[in-house]
């Protein structure tokens, strides 16, 4: 077992024993690829105080003993994996709590899981554990984000270098994720957003068969997956020139945006920076048009903790990794939306993604 995986697990057996239980039950592919390396599709994870237990199919045998370090336990099995898994459990002959993620696991597994188990174990629900130590990203975790951030922010340059009226949305987004793949990623973060003239104010339009036209403002949202981490980054361009209501709309876009950047830091609540982001809308009469929250966190998913939205009482941590994306929606006029990824600091932020944000008129 690598030294990050080592130090995950004995986090995550900290958490075990204040929740006073002698098992955890880790589902979900992101959280077991956190805490294993391992990259199958088909995988659940048993841990206790002394023990990790990677449970699979035939099909992974040989990547399962590649990806796994020596600390995880590999059990291949023709089983449906979660009667494995009990069983397991069962031949132990001990009892006591189980925990298992209570949003990620379906009825019909826990079930089998627990008649495999037998009645010694008692089953909680739990959320947010493992991502609660996801939360945090440790010097590997970063670097490898900063390169998803300048790969996305790259493959964003290109894009916009081909917007013009006349090419579909369509065209566009089939040339935005081609770009990801031949530039080395695993691919898309998500389904990319191309946005144009009335679409644009759809905050996750997707790609049509609509051609852009002049006179139209064009979102562009896209984020790729490298070495299992994830990019957002999206911009807002127009074909031809823009009017000077649209002008003012971008700026108090970007400002609004440049102002909730500048609230990230360790410390500060997220409801703070959503409202660095919301109070510029609100002084320019447009809050009403800003129908999201400002951000979310982004690591080995495109949507982590924290939530940068109303009301969110969560403190920022140094280490974490956040999208800031305030945006404006005009029903049948069009939209505006400016992402990055930000680093929070201990002392302020350091943004990860590098496209210029000024309005752009091609």
């Amino acid at each position: 077992m690598s030294v990050d995986t080592a130090n995950r697990m004995q986090s995550l057996r900290t958490q075990l024993r204040q929740a006073g239980a002698r098992a955890m039950l880790v589902s979900h592919r992101p959280n077991i690829f956190y805490l294993t390396h391992f990259t199958g599709d088909n995988a659940a994870l048993l841990v206790t105080p002394g023990k990790a237990v990677l449970f699979t199919d035939p099909r992974f045998t040989t990547q399962a003993r590649q990806e796994c370090g020596r600390g995880v336990q590999i059990v291949i099995t023709r089983k449906p994996l979660l009667q494995e898994l009990g069983d397991c459990l069962g031949a132990r002959g001990a009892t006591g709590r189980v925990l298992f993620e209570e949003d990620k696991l379906s009825v019909a597994q826990l079930r089998q899981a627990r008649r495999a188990a037998g009645s010694g174990w008692a089953w909680k629900g739990f959320r947010g554990v493992v991502e609660g130590i996801r939360e945090v990203k440790d010097a590997g975790e970063l670097a490898h984000m900063r390169e998803a951030a300048r790969l996305g922010s790259a493959v964003m340059e290109h894009a916009i270098g081909m917007v013009r009226a006349g090419i579909t949305e369509q065209d566009l987004a089939a040339e935005i994720e081609y770009q990801m793949r031949k530039r080395g990623a695993e691919g898309p973060s998500f389904e990319t957003i191309v946005a144009s003239g009335e679409r644009a104010a759809l905050p996750h339009g997707r790609a049509t068969s609509k051609r852009l036209r002049e006179k139209e403002l064009v979102v562009l949202d896209l984020g790729v997956i490298l070495r299992g981490y994830c990019s957002d980054l999206t911009r807002t361009v127009h074909v031809g020139r823009a009017s000077a209501e649209v002008r003012r709309w971008y700026n108090a876009v970007l400002e609004a945006q440049g102002a909730a950047r500048r609230a990230v830091v360790a410390g500060v609540e997220a409801s703070q920076v959503d409202e660095a982001a919301r109070s510029v809308l609100r002084r320019e009469a447009l809050e009403r048009y800003f129908i999201h929250s400002t951000g979310h966190g982004l690591g080995l998913e495109v949507h982590e903790r924290p939530s940068l939205g109303r009301g969110q009482k969560a403190l920022l941590k140094a280490g974490s990794v956040v999208t800031i994306e305030p945006g404006v929606y005009l029903p049948g006029r069009g939209g505006i939306r400016i992402e990055d990824d930000v680093l929070v600091l201990e002392a302020g932020s350091e943004t990860l993604t590098s496209v210029p944000r000024e309005l752009m008129e091609l």
